[in-house]
């Protein structure tokens, strides 16, 4: 019998156009100047609407370095992203289901993760959401910022261009 998953949900509304939020948010390649916690990612694969990646996280005091492959299937029509991880390190598994929304204000994006820790692995499932919960506010709200500055950069641009 499979374990049980745990499950995170959040959410964020951008003040940008959803084609701009799209690309920007599904440019692995630039993910280290969109999130503050990844040091690289470098594209493993691409094959039409799906990209295999490997991320690196900034290195700890002592040096590690934790890195992972992930896979993400794009689907703009649909307006949604699943992802995986393929290695899985601490985790049984773990999967995110990334959603985009036109909302009044801009775009809502939604990140629901669902994961299972293995029974090795430094903390539990509790204590992962916690932690999953309490970075994806950091992200989201660095991430909003970043791209509503590009929004505004690139609207400034148009009207100088006119």
């Amino acid at each position: 019998m499979a374990p049980a998953a745990a499950r995170t949900e959040n959410a964020i509304v951008i003040g940008a156009p959803l084609p701009l939020v799209w690309d920007m948010t599904n440019d692995v390649a630039n993910w280290p100047r969109l999130f503050s916690e990844y040091s690289e990612a470098t594209v493993l694969h691409r094959e039409g609407d799906t990209v295999r990646f490997r991320l690196s996280l900034h290195a700890e005091p002592d040096g590690k370095v934790w890195s992972w492959v992930s896979e993400r299937v794009m689907d703009r029509a649909g307006r949604s992203v699943t992802a995986r991880r393929v290695e899985t390190g601490p985790f049984a598994f773990m999967n995110i289901h990334w959603t985009y929304r036109e909302v009044p204000g801009g775009v809502e994006m939604r990140w629901v993760q669902e994961f299972h820790m293995r029974p090795d692995a430094p903390v539990d499932d509790r204590a992962m959401a916690d932690r999953i919960n309490g970075n994806s506010k950091i992200q989201l709200a660095l991430i909003k910022d970043r791209i509503e500055q590009a929004a505004k950069t690139r609207a400034t641009g148009e009207l100088v261009g006119q």
